[in-house]
């Protein structure tokens, strides 16, 4: 089987607050990475941080999307959610939260009740992975995925994987995606070493949260990197010096033009201006 190969391994490239609630790091694109890693266009690692007790939730008050979907991964603390849509609800550690807001959604993100009297150690993941031109003016979409919902497999002694999309080693996960995806959680302990299985067709990363993991030997160590691989190739092998908290990313390449304005990812200069004005007129809904 052909292994993919290491093409570049990045820190992040800004680090800045999100709302007052998340205090994140940007691994892309921020450091330069974007077409390599396409379809995914953004991901935010917040935290880890300690946040005291309150009697006022933090976060990200109102704010739009369109033509992209949301997936908040949840380490520690909690989040509450809720969306013009309808939707809302919290999610815990372990816990996956995948917003498709393709035409436009309104939403709010806000530390769970519990965790914000409570106070305690807050890690989360939010990655953004566009849509293709198709299906970006499509209705919105919720998943709200539970840990207890995600199949955690042993690839090798001491390394477990959460499948959230796509498959990995025949474990398959339980999101819908509009392309394909692969999204999976590895815990690795100290001195572990796994084979993975990828997709020949997707392009990938390796993105360590915390930890020593080496990519075909090459190292990286700390918090908040990443190593994108080649799209040719089928496997990769990773090996840990110590306790360590990976994420793969997999994504079959989205092909099209992309036209970006903030909380707007849409094909074309014209349509970003549509975004702009849709979400001024209100027909976006608004939170109650």
């Amino acid at each position: 089987m052909e292994k993919k190969k290491v093409l570049g391994q990045y820190g992040y490239g800004s680090q800045h607050w999100v709302g007052d609630g998340f205090p994140v790091r940007n691994l892309f694109p921020s450091n330069g990475v974007a077409s390599e890693i396409n379809p995914f266009l953004m991901l935010d690692y917040a935290g880890p941080a300690d946040f005291p007790p309150s009697n006022q939730p933090r976060g990200v008050d109102e704010h739009p999307h369109r033509g992209f979907e949301t997936v908040t991964i949840a380490y520690q603390g909690s989040v509450d959610h809720r969306d013009s849509a309808g939707n809302a609800g919290t999610i815990h550690p372990g816990d996956v939260q995948w917003m498709t807001a393709a035409s436009g959604v309104v939403h709010e993100e806000k530390h769970g009740h519990d965790f914000t009297a409570a106070g305690g150690a807050f890690e989360m993941i939010q990655l953004w992975v566009n849509l293709p031109a198709a299906v970006k003016m499509s209705p919105p979409r919720y998943q709200a995925i539970t840990s207890a919902e995600i199949p955690a497999a042993d690839l090798a002694p001491g390394v477990v994987a959460r499948v959230i999309a796509g498959e990995l080693n025949s474990v398959r996960g339980p999101a819908r995606t509009f392309t394909p995806i692969t999204l999976v959680d590895l815990r690795m302990a100290a001195g572990s070493r796994a084979s993975l299985e990828l997709p020949a067709d997707q392009n990938c990363g390796i993105v360590l949260l915390r930890g020593d993991v080496a990519v075909e030997e090459q190292r990286m160590a700390g918090e908040a990197q990443i190593t994108v691989l080649s799209q040719a190739g089928q496997s990769i092998e990773l090996s840990a010096a110590a306790d360590s908290l990976v994420l793969l990313l997999g994504g079959e390449p989205i092909n099209e033009p992309v036209a970006s304005y903030g909380p707007f990812v849409m094909n074309t200069h014209d349509e970003i201006r549509q975004a702009v004005e849709d979400y001024r007129a209100g027909r976006m809904g608004r939170l109650r």
